[in-house]
């Protein structure tokens, strides 16, 4: 509720950035071309009061949600550029092996939306970019490893993180093959979460890359994905 995003603005340092996932009902549907209503409820619920604050959204879909181009660009066609005069930046988090093809990264790119990354076997894993920030989901922290993670996988984290926030692209990340046109950017805002796995080890996980970010120039910020 808007009294809600005004106490997290109120809660939080002033470089926080909160990233809101979406009410699924406007994802997990029959015909995401019938969705308007539900994005516009989600994005009109009081975002805006998170000001400066106001991180990415994020549009998960079932993975059992095939990519039917058509459907699909009419939902993209839903999502606004901003609210209440603030610029909003959308995330896709497909789930689909369907996707994995570059016709869905061309439309991602005409709509000027992310694709999230994710490091699970479970669901597609590309690198492709398709705008002017990076958005990864890290779900394989693992309970009996103390940092969630091995040391060295945080430290591969953070080099692609440095890569792509400096306008760069990191190498051996998996790729959908014949796909062409990824965006060039000066900069990028990168936005890294640790869920699923061992959620007891999420904070720590972050911790650690954070760390190995440290004197690397980058300024790296707290958020949430809430």
């Amino acid at each position: 509720t808007a009294k809600s995003f005004e106490r997290w603005f109120a809660e939080t340092p002033d470089d926080f950035v909160f990233s809101l996932k979406a009410n699924r009902f406007a994802t997990n549907r029959p015909v995401l071309a019938e969705a308007g209503e539900s994005v516009g409820r989600f994005v009109n619920s009081g975002l805006a009061r998170l000001e400066h604050k106001l991180g990415p959204l994020l549009w998960q879909f079932a993975d059992s949600r095939k990519f039917d181009p058509v459907d699909f660009e009419a939902f993209l066609k839903l999502l606004p550029e901003d609210v209440d005069g603030r610029k909003l930046r959308h995330v896709l988090d497909v789930r689909n092996d369907s996707f994995m093809v570059p016709e869905f990264l061309a439309m991602a790119r005409e709509y000027r939306t992310a694709v999230v990354f994710t490091d699970s076997p479970k669901f597609p894993s590309f690198a492709n970019l398709t705008t002017d920030f990076v958005y990864l989901r890290l779900m394989n922290a693992q309970s009996d490893v103390p940092t969630g993670y091995a040391p060295e996988a945080l430290a591969s984290f953070a080099r692609c993180a440095q890569a792509w926030a400096a306008g760069g692209e990191p190498t051996g990340l998996p790729l959908v093959q014949g796909d062409t046109g990824a965006p060039t950017a000066a900069s990028r805002d990168v936005f890294i979460f640790m869920i699923n796995g061992a959620k007891e080890r999420a904070p720590t996980a972050a911790m650690g890359v954070l760390a190995h970010l440290q004197g690397s120039g980058i300024s790296a910020v707290p958020g949430g994905d809430a």
